[in-house]
C-alpha cells in the first residue's frame, strides 16, 4: 500500500482554505470564533446531531458527510463542543472535496481515488481553521512535537484535542503518529504520518508503554509497538512518549529522530529485502536476495539460473511452431520446442 504523503493533505487543506475564501469571503475567520453557528446559517447545508453510535465508521471523527440537497454534515452529540467544532469543520472539508471542481479533480488523480488523501485534507483543514501556524510555531520547536508540546498547544487555544493533534502531527520529524487515548486505553483520535492509520476505537492499553501512562499520571517514555486490528497485529517498533490531557493521554511514536530525546536513530527494520525481477531467458516473475548484475540489474533466474544479459542468443526459432522462444523452452540441442515436442 502506498501511504498518503503528508504534503498532499497539507497542499489540498491549503487550496481548500483559499477555495474557502474566494467563495465565502470572511468565513474562515467566522468558522473559527464558532463552526456550528456559522455552518447552521449556510444554504444548501444541514447540520444534524446525531448519536456517537450512528455518526458512521468512515471518518478519523465521530461524525459524517451526506451529499444531496441539501447536504448533511453530521456531528456527534456525545463530543466536547471543542471536538464538534472539528467535527463539523471535518465534515465541511468534506463537502468542499466532493462539490469543488479543482479539488475533486485532485481525488481523482490519486491511485485510491482520493479516498485517504480526502480524509487526511479533512483533518489538516479543520486544524488549519482552528489552530494557525503563528500559534503552532509558539509551543512546537524546530525539532518536533514532545508530548508536553502537543498539550500546551491545545491548552493555549480554544480548539479541540483533535485539531492540537492533527497541527501536531504535521510537524513530526519522522514518521509516526500523534495519539488521543481514553483511559482505558482505546484510541479515541489519531492522526498519522508516513505509517498506516491506526482505527479509531482500537485498543491500545497492552503496549507497555502506554500501560504505565495509563495507570499512572499520565506520563511515559519508551519504545514499543501499537495494535492493529485489535491487537492482532502489530506495527513496527516505535520511540512513544505520552503526556496527561485532562481525562486522556496524548502519545507521540515516531521511528526515530524523537524530539525528546538527544540520540534516537532509527528503529525500523533495516535488513536486506528482496527485490523482484523477470527473467529475460525464461519470462518467470521471481525475487531474490542475490546480488545484481552490475551490467543489466538483475539477480541470477532461480529456474535457469542467468541474469538479463546476453539475451538475443538465448532465444530459438521452433522449427514446428515457427515462433521464437526463449532457450529455456528448448531441451538441449533440440529444434522443437517443449509444446511441440
Amino acid at each position: 500500500m502506498d501511504y498518503l504523503r503528508r504534503a498532499a493533505a497539507r497542499t489540498q487543506a491549503k487550496a481548500m482554505l483559499t477555495i474557502l475564501q474566494r467563495d465565502h469571503p470572511g468565513a474562515a475567520e467566522r468558522l473559527g470564533d464558532g463552526a456550528l453557528d456559522e455552518l447552521r446559517q449556510w444554504p444548501g447545508l444541514e447540520v444534524r446531531d446525531v448519536p456517537d453510535d450512528r455518526s458512521g465508521g468512515g471518518c478519523s471523527v465521530s461524525g459524517a458527510y451526506f451529499a444531496g440537497t441539501p447536504a448533511v454534515l453530521a456531528v456527534a452529540t456525545s463530543a466536547s463542543l471543542a471536538r464538534r467544532e472539528f467535527t463539523g469543520l471535518h465534515e465541511l472539508g468534506h463537502h468542499l472535496q466532493q462539490t469543488v471542481v479543482e479539488l475533486m479533480d485532485v481525488l481523482l488523480a490519486e491511485p485510491d481515488g482520493g479516498a485517504a488523501l480526502e480524509d487526511a485534507a479533512c483533518d489538516a483543514f479543520a486544524a488549519d481553521v482552528l489552530l494557525p501556524d503563528t500559534l503552532a510555531d509558539r509551543h512546537i520547536t524546530a525539532v518536533g512535537p514532545t508530548a508536553d508540546d502537543a498539550v500546551a498547544l491545545w491548552r493555549a487555544s480554544n480548539a479541540s484535542r483533535m485539531a492540537a493533534c492533527v497541527k501536531a502531527s504535521e510537524r513530526l520529524p519522522a514518521p509516526g503518529h500523534i495519539l488521543i487515548l481514553d483511559r482505558d486505553g482505546i484510541l479515541a483520535f489519531g492522526a498519522s504520518h508516513g505509517l498506516p492509520p491506526l482505527r479509531r476505537g482500537s485498543d491500545q492499553s497492552q503496549v507497555p508503554v502506554l500501560r504505565t501512562a495509563l495507570s499512572g499520571q499520565g506520563h511515559a517514555e519508551g519504545r514499543g509497538r501499537l495494535a492493529y486490528r485489535d491487537g492482532a497485529v502489530v506495527g513496527e517498533e516505535l520511540y512513544l512518549q505520552t503526556a496527561a490531557m485532562d481525562g486522556y493521554v496524548l502519545a507521540v511514536a515516531v521511528t526515530d529522530l524523537a524530539p525528546w530525546r538527544t540520540f534516537a536513530p532509527s528503529v525500523r527494520y533495516n535488513g536486506p529485502e528482496a527485490a523482484s525481477y523477470t527473467c529475460a531467458h525464461c519470462g518467470e516473475d521471481f525475487t531474490s536476495f542475490a546480488r545484481a548484475c552490475a551490467r543489466c540489474e538483475s539477480a541470477p533466474c532461480p529456474d535457469c539460473d542467468r541474469c538479463g544479459c546476453d539475451r538475443k542468443v538465448s532465444e530459438r526459432q521452433c522449427t514446428a511452431c515457427f515462433v521464437v522462444h526463449p532457450a529455456a523452452m528448448f531441451d538441449g540441442a533440440s529444434s522443437r520446442c517443449r509444446d511441440c515436442d
